[in-house]
């Protein structure tokens, strides 16, 4: 799966990225430079525990307008449309949104809402949108969605049971922070499996059939600092040095497939999260070997070079023999963090495969895979065997 010689491809990134140890004090600087002075902060309450929103007022100062701090994991249209309302009533003109994937979600969807009116939902697709939404600040307390630098968010609809894809260039957050202090205190579990979202990010922005070369060189150096920096995370969550590098890491994965997308391994992701509730990025870390394994004979040149990255020892060795030394080792990378590594391990039941499979066809990451997918038992086998 080499570069096809009549590549073409748009390259975007314009999230504006504040790096460094107590950079969060600099979100007030943040808000004044898109031009807002009412700043509305969105997050969780397990955020709001650990004492960070408090930092984050504090920096606003009189910036600060209101909170909304209900959000939930998979957070679902109802979350957004109840914020929504808080965020009018108290006239904010901007977001910050503090917390992983979900808040940050919330806070892409309470900009359509808060620029646009009408229904969510009438928004989920892709580039449906006319011009910029709410300008949105992102702080993330976990790295791993890369969230902070992308045109996508996931809502669930609690009462279907499905979930929306909202992917819009409008929806871009306009600055994301990353304070290696804010995730310094996140657990290993936690560190471990947020981690694997973004180091899933990286390998299928390498592997999809919109990869480019731009793309590409963020993915590979993602792939890279996670796999040296997300152990030392893990086994010590007060390493700012390697926390520092995997929020790097992240946010350069979520740039990544922001311009080249993903493939089954998140359409799986997504499926089971919405059917079974199982975390994004632990869903993606136990499926992701397989759906490599699934994916080679169409990418092991591409996977070959996630070998050399990784630092695998392939001198002399073909493209297929290389991609499998690179998939045995992010299966044993995984199990390295302490992951679960089945799927029968995380609460989903046999049984329940073939729905899981059914969903994530209707995906549209499905589109991007290297390998052509037009029915639902290619997907179904993958399953088994992760599970």
């Amino acid at each position: 799966m080499a570069y096809d010689r009549d590549l073409a491809f748009v390259y975007r990134q314009p999230t504006r990225i504040v790096y460094g140890e107590k950079t969060v004090n600099d979100v007030g600087i943040e808000i004044a430079e898109l031009g807002c002075s009412k700043a509305f902060v969105v997050t969780d309450p397990g955020v709001v525990a650990a004492g960070l929103v408090e930092r984050v007022q504090k920096a606003l100062g009189a910036k600060y307008v209101g909170i909304y701090d209900q959000c939930i994991q998979d957070t679902g249209v109802h979350i957004i449309n109840e914020a929504t309302e808080v965020a009018k009533a108290a006239g904010a003109d901007s977001l910050v949104s503090v917390g992983g994937g979900s808040s940050i979600d919330t806070a892409k969807g309470m900009a359509i809402l808060l620029k646009e009116g009408g229904k969510l939902e009438d928004y989920s697709g892709f580039q449906l949108l006319s011009r910029p939404q709410t300008p949105h600040v992102v702080i993330p307390t976990t790295a791993g969605t890369g969230s902070e630098a992308t045109m996508t968010a996931v809502v669930k609809d609690w009462d279907k049971h499905q979930k929306y894809l909202f992917s819009d260039n409008n929806i871009i957050p306009n600055v994301g922070i990353l304070d290696p202090t804010i995730v310094e205190g996140l657990p290993p579990g936690l560190t471990a499996t947020t981690g694997m979202d973004a180091f899933t990010h990286g390998i299928e922005a390498v592997h999809t059939i919109q990869a480019s070369p731009i793309a590409d060189a963020m993915a590979l150096q993602a792939i890279r600092l996670i796999y040296e920096y997300l152990p030392r995370c893990v086994e010590d969550g007060h390493d700012l040095l390697a926390r520092g590098q995997q929020q790097c890491a992240a946010t350069m994965g979520g740039i990544a497939f922001d311009n080249a997308q993903v493939g089954i391994p998140h359409a799986l992701a997504h499926s089971l999260g919405g059917a079974f509730k199982v975390p994004h990025g632990l869903g993606n870390s136990i499926v992701l070997p397989h759906c490599m394994r699934f994916n080679l004979e169409e990418c092991a040149d591409r996977y070959a070079l996630i070998a050399r990255v990784l630092g695998l020892d392939v001198k002399g060795m073909s493209d297929m023999e290389a991609g499998t030394a690179a998939i045995e080792a992010v299966a044993a990378f995984t199990k390295k963090l302490g992951v679960p590594q089945r799927l029968r391990d995380v609460g989903v039941p046999e049984d329940g495969l073939q729905e899981v499979a059914e969903l994530a066809m209707g995906d549209g990451c499905v589109v991007y895979n290297p390998a052509l997918i037009y029915e639902s038992d290619q997907l179904l086998g993958v399953l088994k065997d992760a599970w």
